[in-house]
């Protein structure tokens, strides 16, 4: 992982380790869905993975949530 997580998508993976839809997350952080599809698809790139599943194990394996 060469690339720096924003705390926004810290925020949102926090969301998504919790089992929270995007529509959830969303209305959690009072954005729209899409924003929050844009932080997942940011973060498949920056974890480098494929999946909200994998994106939340590599998270966590590198202590980012």
């Amino acid at each position: 992982m060469t690339e720096t997580i924003s705390a926004r998508e810290r925020d949102v993976l926090s969301l998504l380790e919790r089992g929270c839809s995007y529509a959830e997350a969303a209305q959690s952080l009072g954005v729209a869905v899409s924003t929050v599809q844009a932080h997942v698809k940011s973060l498949y790139v920056k974890l480098g993975v494929h999946s909200k599943n994998e994106a939340v194990y590599e998270a966590r394996q590198a202590r980012l949530i």
